[in-house]
C-alpha cells in the first residue's frame, strides 16, 4: 500500500508566528538592543511616512543631505557614546568646537600651514577632553560638573580669541574636506554625494565600533559602566580607560570642528551651543543607557540621523513651526528614556 505525503502547510501565519517567536526570544535574551531596534524602526517608518506624505524623500540627495550636514554630529555623538557607556558624561563638546573652529580658522587666515592648523584643532579638543579627565579621576569631581567648567572655559577662550564670525578664505586647502564629490549622477539633481568630511566620520564610527566590541579597552568601557567597582577587582584598567573615554570624547570633538568648519568656512564664538544635548539625545536615541554597561555606536549614528530627518521632514511640511523641532525631539527622548527605565527594570 503506497502512503500519499501529505502537503506542507501553506498557510502564513504558521511563519509570522514563527518569526514573531524568534523576535520575542531574541528580545528577552538581549532587552538592551530594543531601543536600539526601535530607533531603527523609527528611522524607517520617517522615511516611509515622509515619502507617502511629501515624495522625493527616499532617494539619493536625501541621503546625501542627511550624512554631509549631520557628519560632525555623528562624529560627537561616537564621543558620547564611549562616555555615557561608562555611567558619565559631556557636557563641552558644544563650546569646544567653537573654540578649535575659531581658533583654526585664525590660524589659518594668519599664514600657518593647513595641516599644522587641523593639527592644532584637534589636539586642542584632545587638551580639553584630558582636562576634564584629570579633573574626573584625580581630583574626584563628578562628571557633570567637570565637564560644565570645561564648557565655560572653552566657550569663554572662543569669545576671547573673537566674538565676531571668522571666515576661511575660499581657497584655502581646509575647504577640501567640505567639497562634494559625485558618486552616482542620478536624474536631475537626484545626485548621491560625499565630502572627505562625510568618509572621515564613517573611518571614526568604523574605528569606534572595533574598539568598543573587539578590543580589551572597549571591554573595559561596558564593564565601567555595569559596575566600575567590579571592573576593578577583575583587574581591568577601569581607571585609565575612564580617563581615555573623555580624551576621546575631547578629540572627536576637534575632528567635527574641522569637518563642520569645512563645510560652512566659518567660525563663531557661538557655535556649537546647545550641540552637547543634541549629542546626548542622539545616543539616547540610539539605545545606549544613560546609567551605563549597555549602547552601540551604531544605535547612536541611527539617533543623530532620525534627528536630522526629522528637521528634514518639518522643514518639507513648512507649515510646522521650527521651533517645533526642540518639542518634538523632547518627547521622542522622554519615550527613549522610558523605553531605557523598561529594558532596566527587565535586565534587573
Amino acid at each position: 500500500m503506497s502512503v500519499i505525503n501529505a502537503p506542507a502547510p501553506t498557510d502564513t501565519s504558521v511563519r509570522r508566528d514563527s518569526l514573531w517567536t524568534r523576535f520575542r526570544r531574541a528580545a528577552t535574551s538581549n532587552p538592551s538592543t530594543l531601543p536600539t531596534a526601535a530607533s531603527l524602526v523609527i528611522f524607517i517608518a520617517m522615511l516611509i511616512f515622509g515619502e507617502v506624505a511629501y515624495g522625493n524623500i527616499v532617494q539619493f540627495s536625501t541621503l546625501s543631505n542627511l550624512l554631509v550636514n549631520n557628519a560632525h554630529l555623528i562624529v560627537v555623538a561616537v564621543g558620547m557614546t564611549f562616555v555615557i557607556l561608562t555611567g558619565g558624561i559631556d557636557l563641552s563638546v558644544g563650546s569646544v568646537i567653537a573654540f578649535s573652529s575659531v581658533a583654526g580658522v585664525m590660524l589659518a587666515n594668519s599664514g600657518w600651514n593647513p595641516w599644522l592648523v587641523l593639527v592644532v584643532m584637534v589636539l586642542s579638543g584632545t587638551a580639553f577632553g584630558l582636562l576634564a579627565g584629570i579633573l574626573i579621576q584625580y581630583f574626584g569631581v563628578q562628571p557633570f560638573i567637570a565637564t560644565l567648567a570645561m564648557m565655560f572655559l572653552a566657550r569663554g577662550l572662543a569669545s576671547m580669541l573673537s566674538t565676531e564670525p571668522q571666515r576661511l578664505a575660499d581657497d584655502s586647502p581646509i575647504r577640501w574636506f567640505g567639497t562634494q564629490f559625485k558618486v552616482i549622477d542620478g536624474p536631475k539633481v537626484n545626485d548621491l554625494v560625499i565630502t572627505p568630511g562625510v568618509i572621515i566620520m564613517i573611518l571614526v564610527v568604523a574605528i569606534a565600533v572595533f574598539v568598543l566590541h573587539r578590543t580589551r579597552t572597549g571591554r573595559t568601557v561596558y564593564a565601567i559602566g555595569g559596575s566600575e567597582q567590579s571592573a576593578q577587582l577583575m583587574g581591568l584598567a577601569a581607571f585609565r580607560t575612564k580617563l581615555l573615554v573623555y580624551v576621546i570624547s575631547g578629540t572627536l570633538s576637534g575632528v567635527a570642528a574641522v569637518i563642520y568648519t569645512s563645510r560652512l568656512g566659518i567660525a563663531q564664538n557661538i557655535t556649537g551651543i546647545g550641540w552637547e544635548l543634541i549629542a546626548i539625545a542622539a545616543v539616547v536615541i540610539g539605545g545606549t543607557l544613560l546609567t551605563g554597561g549597555y549602547g552601540y555606536v551604531l544605535g547612536s549614528v541611527v539617533g543623530a540621523l532620525v534627528l536630522g530627518l526629522m528637521t528634514v521632514l518639518i522643514t518639507r511640511d513648512g507649515s510646522i513651526p521650527p521651533e517645533m523641532t526642540t518639542i518634538i525631539t523632547g518627547g521622542v527622548l522622554l519615550i527613549f528614556v522610558l523605553l531605557q527605565r523598561l529594558v532596566t527594570t527587565k535586565r534587573e
